[in-house]
């Protein structure tokens, strides 16, 4: 998806202005103008692997677990019967977070004022999720307003909690990766140089193991500045090419099907797809303006340009399922689900029984994948290790002989 920043006039004449994900100019176009009438501007952000300089130093994206607590706060005052301004007002008192606090103060003046919640979230420095405000917006357009907060709560809640899990999953292997990094590079370039140089004082004929030991040390030494400008340079090159129209769509397929990876990725787009359709249609949407919404929450590029074809093909009177079977990227359980949830008419209730199974698949996988992880790279440190030890300590035997 390629991220668009535009000026546009409301209804009521006010500027407005704002960032929107499109699959091209014509498309962000379209979307502007079901919401704005009048559109001044519609010019494409600078992806950051383009521009260094246009990198901002933290993130304007709101924690999802900020989201869930403040989605709570908001589920129980208007449960409560308190206007929404007034719920607005209260949870901004509330907030610890500085920006946070300041953009629920500036939303609360706009609701006072008339504009509606989700247009005042949607308008505010913060970056809010697109899942967020278009599920408040179709909760005012239905009147249940507090309902898509409860199911929100439960939606951020349950991303986060995944999120860590993750998180510390992957913690150990990368520290024990990290360390090993710091290791080798202590050995090659402090190491090995001064053991290079005892030898050559003494004149001995040094074992096959140790001159590779030296030589790959010779080359970190004398080389580590190009090795980093090509690893820098390359990773940009990835970046740039992943921002593009087919590198997106392409990194969206490896993600998909590279080896153990894939499937956990495909696990995890199909709980996506599920929790975001599922949240969605229970505050009202319809199935082609939900998928037009995944498609732009959805985190892989491909299924989410996948997600923007079904949603034309529905408005023109296809079947979520059919959809979902001609696409050929979604896993076979979730398209069968889906086709019965539409066939019961519980749709939104079918999808929220497939999140829980992918989430449980996706959590199992990742298990069984640190389970074979941790071994792999307790043996190749051992490797690593002895290669080591063995090329500094086998000349050793044979140092006497020369002094």
């Amino acid at each position: 998806m390629i991220t668009y920043k535009y000026k546009a006039v409301d209804k009521d004449g006010k500027s407005v202005s704002g960032e929107i994900q499109a699959l091209d100019e014509f498309d962000a176009v379209q979307k502007i103008r079901s919401s704005y009438p009048i559109i001044e501007e519609v010019k494409e952000q600078t992806a950051p692997g383009n521009n260094l300089l246009a990198m901002e130093i933290g993130s304007n994206k709101v924690p999802e677990k900020e989201l869930s607590v403040m989605c709570s706060q908001f589920y129980i005052m208007l449960k409560s019967g308190f206007p929404l301004s007034r719920c607005v007002d209260m949870i901004a008192k509330q907030t610890k977070d500085k920006r946070l606090k300041s953009t629920l103060e500036s939303v609360s003046a706009d609701v006072e004022q008339g504009s509606s919640l989700a247009d005042s979230f949607e308008r505010s420095k913060l970056k809010f999720p697109l899942t967020f405000t278009e599920t408040i917006r179709a909760g005012e357009q239905s009147g249940t307003v507090e309902d898509s907060f409860k199911r929100m709560e439960v939606y951020y809640e349950q991303s986060y909690q995944n999120t860590q899990k993750v998180k510390q999953a992957m913690t150990y292997p990368a520290f024990v990766i990290v360390i090993a990094v710091v290791v080798l590079f202590v050995v090659m370039v402090k190491v090995i140089p001064v053991l290079a140089e005892t030898f050559d004082a003494l004149g001995g004929d040094l074992p096959l193991m140790t001159k590779m030991m030296i030589a790959m040390s010779n080359f970190f030494v004398k080389y580590w500045f190009i090795m980093a400008f090509v690893l820098v340079a390359l990773v940009l090159a990835v970046n740039i090419y992943k921002h593009s129209a087919k590198g997106r769509l392409r990194w969206g397929a490896l993600q998909l099907h590279m080896p153990v990876m894939g499937n956990i990725n495909t696990y995890n787009c199909a709980a996506q797809f599920a929790d975001t359709m599922q949240i969605l249609i229970g505050s009202g949407f319809s199935v082609n303006r939900g998928m037009e919404v995944t498609g732009r929450v959805i985190s892989n590029d491909l299924l989410a340009d996948e997600c923007f074809k079904m949603s034309k093909q529905i408005e023109e009177g296809k079947t979520l399922a059919s959809c979902m079977r001609e696409s050929g990227q979604f896993p076979d359980n979730l398209v069968e689900m889906c086709a019965i949830g539409e066939e019961s008419g519980e749709l939104d209730q079918t999808l929220t029984t497939v999140s829980a199974y992918y989430h449980n698949e996706a959590d199992h996988a990742v298990t069984q994948f640190l389970n074979k992880l941790e071994p792999t790279i307790t043996v190749g440190l051992a490797i690593f290790a002895g290669f080591i030890v063995i090329s500094i300590y086998l000349p050793m035997f044979t140092m006497y002989n020369y002094m």
